[in-house]
């Protein structure tokens, strides 16, 4: 089993090459689909969400009322870390179910925004990085997620810059590019991490 971290700045594109991944082959492990589960409602965490954040972040069918929490967490620092240490724990016990049910020889792919803030890379065996540019991630969040300029620029800020994703890349997908190029470099690093995964296996032989 090769365990890759995948990670890259909002408005990135890093769902699309998850997206791609999978297609060619990659067993996915979404951080944020499970951040998702683990606050649903009727679960131990959206109790704790609401213990911490009050009951003004349900929605009235008593789900989490998620653009709601974010314009609370992300203008604020100490906030955003009470929510982490919340739901950081509990998506990583999930994720460790999951990747423990993977065939031997597959290719796990964490799908891990948070990957340089909570400094996780030593977790994986290799780290995949989706990089754009600071302009082109600001672009995307207005034009084709509908938020705010103010809005999106307050959630790239809470994030780690790119410079320090970047230092903890072991691949680098540039998504500064067409749609086209994009698919070609995630074959060549599908490739790659195959390769590996087939070396890591022989290696434990």
């Amino acid at each position: 089993m090769l365990k890759v971290g995948l990670t890259g700045g909002i408005g990135a594109g890093k769902s699309e090459v998850s997206r791609l991944l999978v297609e060619h082959g990659a067993v996915l492990i979404d951080a944020d689909r499970i951040a998702r589960e683990v606050v649903a409602p009727g679960t131990p965490g959206l109790a704790a969400v609401v213990a911490a954040f009050g009951e003004d972040v349900l929605a009235e069918d008593g789900s989490l009322d998620r653009p709601r929490l974010g314009s609370i967490v992300f203008a604020d620092p100490d906030r955003l870390a009470v929510l982490n240490s919340i739901v950081h724990p509990l998506v990583g016990a999930r994720s460790r179910e999951l990747e423990s049910a993977a065939a031997e020889d597959a290719v796990v792919v964490h799908d891990v925004p948070l990957l340089a803030e909570n400094a996780l890379a030593p977790l994986y065996d290799l780290v995949v990085v989706v990089d754009a540019s600071p302009e082109t991630q600001l672009d995307r969040l207005v034009r084709l997620r509908g938020m705010t300029e103010q809005d999106a620029r307050a959630r790239m800020a809470a994030q780690a810059t790119r410079e320090k994703r970047l230092e903890i890349a072991d691949v680098v997908i540039d998504n500064d590019v067409p749609l086209g190029e994009l698919h070609r470099r995630v074959r060549e690093v599908w490739d790659e991490l195959v390769r590996r995964a087939r070396a890591s296996g022989a290696s434990e032989e």
